[in-house]
């Protein structure tokens, strides 16, 4: 038995999420029936972390086990010939059987690119958010740094949040304006169901001038997900990074986010 990662990149936008369903339209159904094909036997496959139906990942990693020899070009090259257009394999090779893409990680990263423009995008429409008004984005700085260090995020979870306790330990929440577009980025140990979305979604709130910055830290005490704005749109959201002892060493992935560049990506 041989236990191989894989880097993955996916347009969330065409698929109903990464978890497998009846459907068979979610990202981890077309993986596991493509890595199938390739090792003519089933495969299945645990993921780094689960994205919502419309989110992509720049860099998702993910880990199946196989009984069969093949060439980290097969897993690769072999693979993509079998997926849709959406998703595409980076990289592969074989690692310890005590590696999990998932338990392994020792923290995530996510990123949201917005495009705060009167008009709505049309190119980038599934590929981006969306605010029909101009941020402040220095207020919406001011407002993320409130968010570094251990935090209760009961505020920013949904209601079908399936995990244990909301205290994770926000790394680092930053702003900052790329021309018509905002990126927001966000790097902790872990992170709640719908977190992100709603953190962007009540940070644009602040941008916008409806509550001071310090208004976050009202919400985060509060621990009342109805005080928060709503959940923002998955269309500007991508797993970014996921992050591993450096004893695993991994192969890196490059840069596909829209208006991203390497030295965004942590």
């Amino acid at each position: 038995m041989k236990r191989i990662a894989i880097g993955l990149c996916y347009d969330g936008s065409a698929f109903e999420g990464w978890q497998s369903q009846a459907s068979r339209n979610t990202v981890q159904d077309h993986l596991e029936a493509a890595l199938s094909a390739v090792a003519a036997e089933p495969v299945r496959v645990q993921a780094a972390g689960r994205t919502d139906a419309g989110v992509h990942a720049a860099a998702q990693v993910v880990h199946f086990d196989v009984n069969v020899e093949r060439p980290d070009s097969a897993w690769v090259r072999g693979t993509n010939a079998n997926l849709p257009g959406g998703i595409a394999v980076q990289w592969a090779c074989e690692v310890d059987e005590g590696f999990n893409a998932r338990f392994s990680a020792t923290g995530r990263s996510y990123t949201y690119v917005l495009y705060d423009q009167p008009v709505r995008p049309a190119l980038y429409a599934k590929q981006v958010g969306w605010f029909h008004l101009p941020l402040d984005v220095e207020a919406m700085q001011r407002a993320a740094a409130l968010l570094a260090g251990e935090r209760d995020f009961t505020t920013f979870r949904s209601a079908e949040c399936q995990a244990k306790h909301p205290v994770r330990t926000m790394d680092y929440a930053e702003v900052e304006r790329r021309g018509p577009y905002v990126l927001f980025r966000f790097g902790a140990n872990g992170f709640l169901h719908h977190m992100v979305r709603n953190l962007v979604g009540s940070l644009v709130y602040v941008g916008k001038g409806a509550h001071p910055p310090e208004w976050i830290s009202e919400l985060l005490e509060a621990r009342d997900r109805a005080q928060a704005a709503p959940t923002f749109s998955p269309a500007g959201l991508y797993l970014s990074g996921v992050r591993y002892p450096d004893t695993w060493q991994l192969p890196g992935f490059v840069p596909m986010i829209p208006f991203v560049s390497f030295d965004d990506i942590r």
